[in-house]
């Protein structure tokens, strides 16, 4: 076989895998886009979350070394992170619909592959939870942050890094049940837990049970990674998680990425 067919197969199979990954991206930005009770219900109910918890609590809080900080301030990354999570669970639950009404078993037997159908899948998801969490970001003067301060490019980095683990790892969950009932259940049994305990809500001294419970915990990084992009340089005493650095906090979320998605390819298989 000659070079310039290899090549040209090669390119043929490219445009192959890009053309799923964009129709499934359009499809779920679309679906996104009509339907706005999504959008309302995603913010609502983390912004009253974190006024009501964050007013309730905000007169007892005192942050270890840093006093100045309110509870609203410390508590902001960690809602920002919520909704991710929320969108995530709610963005990835339609893959059981798209499933059972036959849309992606059609996908599977096309020319791409099944890691451009769950990066397609997943990709259109991340967007979605990536354009709730920008709505929720704008608030955040009220919560005593400067946009002038922020680093944005590892804000983003984390953001995007979180999204696409979220939303693979629900990709698996929902190809794995057959009921929106159940999924549901099973991901906020298994991510709320671990958002609770990624320090969003309250700091974990290191060296305690609680502290290697935080360290161990995937999601801690998330939000540990979305607070440096917001406080800039570096983050106020008392939010420090050991020796964690930048570079750490986004290799981790790479690595919780990477796991989720060779997680999700291995269960996308045909299933009546």
């Amino acid at each position: 076989m000659s070079t310039l067919t290899r090549t040209r197969e090669t390119d043929s199979a490219l445009s192959e895998e890009l053309a799923t990954i964009n129709v499934l991206v359009r499809r779920d930005l679309t679906r996104f886009v009509r339907e706005k009770s999504r959008v309302l219900g995603a913010l609502l109910q983390p912004l009253l979350f974190w006024l009501m918890i964050g007013s309730g609590l905000g007169g007892n809080f005192k942050l270890p070394g840093s006093e100045h900080v309110s509870y609203l301030e410390y508590f902001f990354p960690g809602v920002l992170v919520m909704i991710v999570l929320f969108s995530a669970i709610f963005t990835t639950m339609s893959v059981i619909e798209d499933r059972h009404s036959g849309f992606l078993q059609s996908v599977l037997v096309a020319p791409g592959s099944r890691v451009s159908l769950v990066l397609g899948k997943c990709i259109g998801s991340s967007l979605v939870a990536l354009i709730q969490g920008a709505l929720f970001l704008l608030l955040a003067p009220l919560a005593g942050f400067s946009f002038a301060d922020m680093l944005f490019g590892p804000l983003a980095a984390g953001l995007v890094l979180t999204c696409l683990a979220l939303c693979t790892l629900g990709f698996a969950v929902a190809w794995w049940l057959d009921s929106s009932t159940a999924y549901h259940v099973v991901m906020s049994v298994l991510l709320l837990p671990l958002w609770v305990l990624s320090g969003s809500m309250f700091p974990a001294k290191p060296g305690t049970l609680m502290g290697y419970l935080v360290s161990a915990n995937p999601l801690s990084y998330a939000v540990s990674a979305v607070r440096r992009g917001m406080y800039g340089v570096a983050l106020p005493e008392g939010m420090q998680l050991g020796s964690r650095d930048p570079w750490l906090e986004l290799a981790m979320l790479f690595g919780f990425f990477a796991a989720a998605l060779a997680l999700a390819v291995s269960v996308c298989q045909r299933r009546r």
